[in-house]
């Protein structure tokens, strides 16, 4: 078997809920801002239901024309409300222009999930850097690696965990990438 072709390049922490049970057979999976499809090669391999949403119209035309992939925004989904067990936004989040679109984005996916729902993210933080980022603006940071981003911290996303009303399912990881930025690993339950 060859593993790139069966797994794509599946977000490693991603892989680690398949692993752990958390996305089983069977159940509805939703890529918010799929891109080219990174994280569904598994999923698509395995016959799950698969759906997803890009902005991006060319990356949308490379995943498969069964109708599941549409271009639209996180927070403009075609999807109805409860409509998936699982909802990945993975380096999505952390374009947001400022709260309220971020907040919007969250609406958005949080809309998506099923009661007993996972909502997996991936997303730029402060955490382990927070004396290297370079505060514009709001939540706004100019990165080490020059680019500019909408960046959480532990307490907020522990504060909107509480405010979702959901739990967290595993603790809060976070990967700083060569002291360039840091990826934090949210993992939310819908309770």
């Amino acid at each position: 078997m060859n593993l790139l072709e069966h797994f794509g390049n599946i977000d490693i922490y991603l892989f680690d809920q398949i692993l752990r049970g958390r996305i089983a057979p069977g159940m509805r999976i939703v890529d918010a801002g799929c891109g080219y499809g990174r994280n569904v090669v598994y999923f698509l391999n395995e016959g799950y239901e698969v759906y997803g949403v890009d902005r991006d119209a060319d990356a949308i035309a490379s995943l498969p024309a069964n109708g599941n992939f549409h271009v639209a925004s996180i927070e403009a989904m075609p999807f109805p409300d409860a409509f998936a067990d699982v909802v990945i936004a993975h380096s999505v989040l952390h374009f947001a222009r400022d709260d309220a679109h971020f907040q919007a984005m969250l609406a958005g996916l949080w809309r998506l999930l099923k009661p007993g729902g996972m909502l997996f993210t991936r997303l730029a933080s402060t955490i382990g850097m927070e004396h290297r980022m370079r505060h514009i603006e709001g939540r706004r940071y100019l990165l080490p690696d020059g680019s500019e981003r909408y960046l959480v911290d532990e307490a907020l996303l522990m504060a909107l965990t509480k405010g979702l009303g959901g739990k967290l399912l595993d603790p809060i990881k976070t990967t700083i990438v060569q002291d360039a930025r840091c990826m934090t690993t949210w993992v939310v339950g819908k309770t």
